[in-house]
C-alpha cells in the first residue's frame, strides 16, 4: 500500500488555522482526509463536529472526512488510523496534524522518523505555518515558540492582512524571510487558499530543490543577510543585523508607526544562515563535524537542508534534518557541464553562525 501523505498545521493562536482546515475539509476536492487535532484546544474544528466529551476519538463527517481527536499520543492515534484504512474500516487519502497554537511542530515532525511503524505508513509532506498579520509583531516579539514555528515552516500563510497596513505586511514578509528563506509566504484571505498550495509540496523530500530566495544567496556573499536593506534605501553601518545595537530588547512596542522600518529594530533568536563552496567535501570528516554540532545544538537546529558537492561520487548528495534527526540520499548525477558545489541553509536559535562555517570550511577537500 502506498504510504500516507501527512502534514502539519501550525500556527499562532487565532491566526486562522481552524478556518482553513474548515475549508480545507468542505470543499469538495474529492479527497478524504483525516484531521488529528493534537489536543483538544480553545478551538475546535467545529463544535457540530466534534462532541468534546464523547468517548468516541474517531468521528466521520457528512463529507467522508474524518476527525480524530487525541488527548495522549500522536504515535497511537497515527497507527490506529492506519490500522484501520488497512483493514478497510476507514477510507481517507490523506492526514493532516492540527497542532495547538503554542506547540513546537518539532517533535511531531520528529514521529515520522523515529517510529519504523510510522515511518512504514506515512510520508511526511510539510509543515505549514499560518502567521496572524494582525498580531505578528507582538507574538513574534513574546513568544518564542511563535518564532519557532516560523522557522519550521515549509510553507507560509499570512492571515488578516486586510486588517493592517501594507507597509507593515512587507514588513513582516521581510522579518520572516530573514528567520526562514526556505519557506514561500503566501498572504491568505479568511483561510482561503488552493488546495495544491497545501498538499503535496514535499517539504521534506530529499530532493535536490532548494528552496532559497536567490536574492538571499546574492545577499549572503556580500557578508550580510538584510536582503531587503537596499529596497529602503538605507544600508546598515553594521554587517550583521546582531552588530548593531539599533533592535529593541523585547517585550514588543506596538507603538511603532506604521512604516517606520521597524524591522530593523528586532534581532530574533530565530535566524538562518547559508554556507556555499564550490569544494568537494571530505565524507568522513563532514559526517565528523554534522555529527558533532548535531549533538550539541540539536535541539536549536529547527530545519536544515542542502546539496552537496561530495569527494568520491559523481552524484549529488542531498542532506536535511530536524532537531538532532538528520539523513541524506544520493541524488541525481552532476550534470556534465553543471558547476558543482554545495550549498546548505541552516535555520535555528541563536546558533553559533561563525562555528558552523568555519567547522564546514574545514571539512573541505584542500
Amino acid at each position: 500500500m502506498s504510504l500516507i501523505p501527512a502534514t502539519i498545521l501550525t500556527g499562532f493562536l487565532g491566526s486562522g488555522k481552524t478556518t482553513l482546515l474548515k475549508r480545507v475539509l468542505s470543499e469538495a476536492h474529492g479527497q478524504k482526509i483525516a484531521v488529528i487535532e493534537n489536543e483538544f484546544g480553545e478551538e475546535n474544528i467545529d463544535s457540530d463536529i466534534l462532541v468534546s466529551d464523547t468517548q468516541e476519538q474517531i468521528i466521520q463527517m457528512s463529507n467522508g472526512c474524518i476527525c480524530c481527536t487525541i488527548r495522549e499520543d500522536l504515535r497511537g492515534a497515527l497507527r490506529d488510523l492506519a490500522e484501520k484504512k488497512r483493514t478497510g474500516e476507514l477510507v481517507f487519502d490523506r492526514v493532516v496534524i492540527e497542532t495547538t497554537g503554542l506547540a513546537d511542530p518539532g517533535p511531531v515532525a520528529q514521529t515520522f522518523f523515529m517510529d519504523d511503524e510510522i515511518a512504514e505508513s506515512y510520508l511526511l509532506d510539510s509543515i505549514l505555518t499560518l502567521v496572524d498579520a494582525k498580531h505578528a509583531a507582538t507574538q513574534l516579539n513574546d513568544r518564542q515558540e511563535a518564532r519557532r514555528q516560523v522557522g519550521f515552516a515549509d510553507q507560509i500563510f499570512i492571515s488578516k492582512t486586510d486588517l493592517v497596513a501594507p507597509a507593515e505586511v512587507d514588513a513582516l514578509m521581510h522579518r520572516l524571510k530573514h528567520m526562514n528563506p526556505r519557506a514561500p509566504q503566501k498572504a491568505v484571505h479568511f483561510g482561503e487558499v488552493s488546495l495544491a498550495e497545501v498538499f503535496d509540496l514535499r517539504g521534506f523530500n530529499l530532493n535536490a530543490k532548494l528552496d532559497i530566495d536567490p536574492d538571499f544567496l546574492k545577499d549572503e556573499a556580500h557578508g550580510h543577510d538584510h536582503a531587503h536593506d537596499h529596497a529602503h534605501g538605507h544600508g546598515h553601518q553594521g554587517h550583521d543585523d546582531h552588530v548593531h545595537g539599533e533592535h529593541c530588547d523585547h517585550p514588543s512596542h506596538q507603538d511603532e508607526p506604521a512604516g517606520h522600518g521597524h524591522h530593523h529594530h528586532h534581532d530574533d533568536d530565530v535566524k538562518s544562515f547559508v554556507f556555499k563552496s564550490d569544494k568537494p567535501f571530505d565524507p568522513a570528516r563532514l559526517e565528523d563535524f554534522l555529527g558533532a554540532v548535531v549533538n550539541i545544538y540539536g535541539p536549536r537546529m529547527l530545519r536544515y537542508k542542502g546539496v552537496l558537492h561530495m569527494k568520491g561520487t559523481d552524484r549529488k548528495v542531498i542532506f536535511q534534518g530536524v532537531h538532532q534527526l538528520m539523513g541524506s540520499d544520493l541524488g541525481p548525477a552532476w550534470g556534465a557541464d553543471e558547476a558543482r558545489g554545495s550549498k546548505m541553509v541552516f535555520i535555528g536559535i541563536d546558533l553559533p553562525r561563525e562555528i558552523f562555517l568555519q567547522g564546514l570550511t574545514q571539512c573541505l577537500v584542500v
